[in-house]
């Protein structure tokens, strides 16, 4: 290895050295950036949890209709401890307004499968 470097040459080190932004302008972008991010992250998850809301909703009410036909109102909740562990659970409500748990759905409720007709439920 050689000291002379041919790319360096005429370039004379400064000891008064000045970052290339200020500290205000710094700020401002680190902001601009966390709102940003926000902004690209929320509505994924409010979209995410808006499709699961209904995806239960509509898991529950075929649930419903087929375990408790007499049920005049169905309640899909997510319960950190239900009696189906974490996720969704489904409710029916009966003429009383008693809520009598159904079927858990899972963290991530999905359409409910097709009971092949002449099954005994």
């Amino acid at each position: 290895m050689t000291d002379n470097h041919p790319e360096l040459s005429g370039y004379e080190p400064n000891d008064n050295y000045r970052p290339l932004r200020g500290k205000h302008f710094t700020t401002i972008l680190r902001i601009v950036v966390v709102l940003g991010l926000i902004a690209l992250v929320v509505p994924g998850v409010l979209t995410t949890m808006r499709v699961a809301s209904d995806t239960a909703a509509n898991a529950c009410a075929t649930a419903v209709a087929q375990y408790y036909p007499f049920a005049v109102d169905y309640d899909a909740r997510f319960d950190l401890a239900g009696p189906g562990g974490f996720g969704w659970q489904c409710y029916a409500i009966d003429q009383n307004e008693r809520d009598t748990f159904v079927t858990p759905l899972g963290i991530i409720p999905s359409a409910p499968r097709q009971i092949a007709p002449g099954t005994p439920t």
